[in-house]
């Protein structure tokens, strides 16, 4: 190695480490709503520094080597058409959007890893004895992880932009095809590292393709948001796998934080939608929903514009509870206007968030934060939940699954013990929808036919704007 490689190679190591340190000031800032600003500067900084380093460092290996100086030529152009491509789509995308643009983005980083794997399977760097073993390891498990990943980040775009069914698939001893494959994996990994060939590769990518598919594909649509959340701790993992093969400390540590935070996050959202942690892994907890889901089963009451006028204008307390409706519609504007008119009034207006409202993690609270709604007055389902008995209007706007009393007093419901919004118990509910249908998880809400609940039908924003012109 030249003095010009040492040199450059010591700083990359310090860059790596800053950039690091960066990366868990961007976490730290993400989890709050007044620094998650910050927490992107954050990150956005710990990124370019990192890929300046790797650039840089590549550049001192190749000085002088013609196919080398290719190679980097290659990175390069690689790092600037990535990097218009993800400009591009950052700009265009729509906020309802961002789901399935959050799940493609992570096949990316699934692919990357098994890319990376099958390149450590051609060029094992001369490595004998312990070393060579676990380099095998390490390329096999890292190539798994990366090809669910995938395969299981495509469904999910698929299923989160309507390009496919959202309901589960239900294939016969489903667990025990999942099972199955994992057994089969373990068997092929000891295999491969003691006699390491193309053939067991190719059979575990293959075996981790269709794993992903179905371990996916087994999940309903309502569960989605935990998928995305999960398949986001997966992509890290991959990152981490593909950061042993390369020999990078920064790949490791920064897809080991995202891989453990993803999988936290998971964890969290399990418990608010009373889902067990372990079949989100095993992909097993989609629930077919009952194919009556859009069947009446009671009478409805409407209201219009006027009506809910004047019932909020003479209410004493105010609880929105938004939902991914309230996104499709980009109803914030005049939700957080009509807020604000209320709250002129004195009249006390707050927002009750649902973990999972809008299919993201924080989903509803970018959109009311973009519309500048106070933060002191968005709140979580738990810190909300037992103000609704004494509330005066509920509006639900946008919201389905996450506001359904099925899920409290039915146990046969394909949603029974998701914790929900309890917004029935308010002393008047106005639910702003389309139409009767039911929601994303296809389960009929009871709320609509419940005696203190009225319907405000059509476009969430037309009708909050309608509202806003009586007051």
């Amino acid at each position: 190695m030249s003095a010009a490689a040492s040199v450059a190679g010591a700083i990359a190591t310090a860059a790596y480490v800053v950039a690091a340190l960066l990366f868990i000031l961007s976490l730290a800032g993400l989890s709050r709503h007044d620094t998650s600003r910050r927490g992107v500067a954050y990150g956005v900084a710990g990124m370019t520094i990192a890929l300046a380093a790797t650039v840089c460092l590549t550049a001192a290996d190749a000085w002088g080597q013609p196919q080398a100086m290719l190679g980097l030529t290659l990175l390069g152009v690689a790092v600037l058409v990535g990097g218009a491509v993800g400009l591009w789509r950052a700009r265009v995308v729509e906020m309802t959007g961002m789901p399935e643009l959050i799940a493609l983005l992570h096949s990316f980083v699934g692919l990357a890893a098994v890319l990376v794997g099958w390149n450590g399977h051609l060029y094992d760097h001369g490595l004998t004895g312990a070393l060579r073993d676990i380099h095998h390891a390490e390329v096999f498990i890292g190539v798994f992880i990366g090809a669910v990943t995938f395969t299981g980040s495509i469904v999910a775009f698929l299923k989160l932009s309507g390009r496919i069914s959202a309901k589960p698939l239900v294939l016969p001893g489903k667990n025990a095809l999942n099972v199955g494959a994992l057994v089969i994996f373990v068997a092929l990994t000891v295999w491969y590292v003691v006699t390491p060939s193309l053939g067991l590769l190719i059979a575990v990518t293959l075996i981790a393709l269709a794993l992903g598919w179905h371990l996916v594909a087994s999940i309903g649509g309502g569960d989605m948001p935990v998928v995305v959340s999960m398949l986001n701790s997966y992509s890290g993992w991959a990152a981490a796998a593909a950061g042993f093969l390369l020999d990078n400390d920064l790949l490791i540590v920064t897809g080991a934080l995202v891989g453990s935070s993803g999988a936290y996050l998971s964890y969290i959202m399990c418990k608010a939608m009373n889902r067990s942690f372990l079949s989100v892994i095993a992909g097993g907890f989609g629930i077919e929903a009952p194919q009556s889901g859009d069947a009446e089963t009671g009478e409805h009451r409407e209201i219009d514009a006027e009506s809910a006028a004047e019932l909020l204008a003479s209410a004493a307390s105010v609880i929105i509870t938004p939902g991914y409706g309230m996104a499709v519609a980009q109803a914030q504007y005049p939700v957080a206007e009509l807020t604000q008119r209320l709250r002129d009034r004195g009249v006390d207006v707050r927002f009750g968030i649902h973990p999972v409202a809008g299919r993201l993690p924080g989903h509803m609270n970018v959109l009311l934060a973009e519309a500048r709604v106070p933060y002191d007055v968005v709140l979580e389902m738990d810190e909300v939940n037992d103000d609704f008995a004494r509330t005066s209007v509920v509006l639900v706007i946008g919201a389905n699954d996450t506001v359904n009393p099925a899920a409290a007093e039915d146990p046969g419901s394909p949603i029974a013990g998701m914790p929900v919004l309890r917004v029935w118990e308010a002393e008047h509910v106005i639910v702003f929808k389309r139409s009767m249908a039911s929601g994303y998880a296809g389960v009929a809400n009871p709320l609509f036919w419940r005696e203190n609940t009225q319907m405000l039908f059509g476009d969430a924003k037309e009708r909050v704007e309608d509202i806003l012109r009586v007051l």
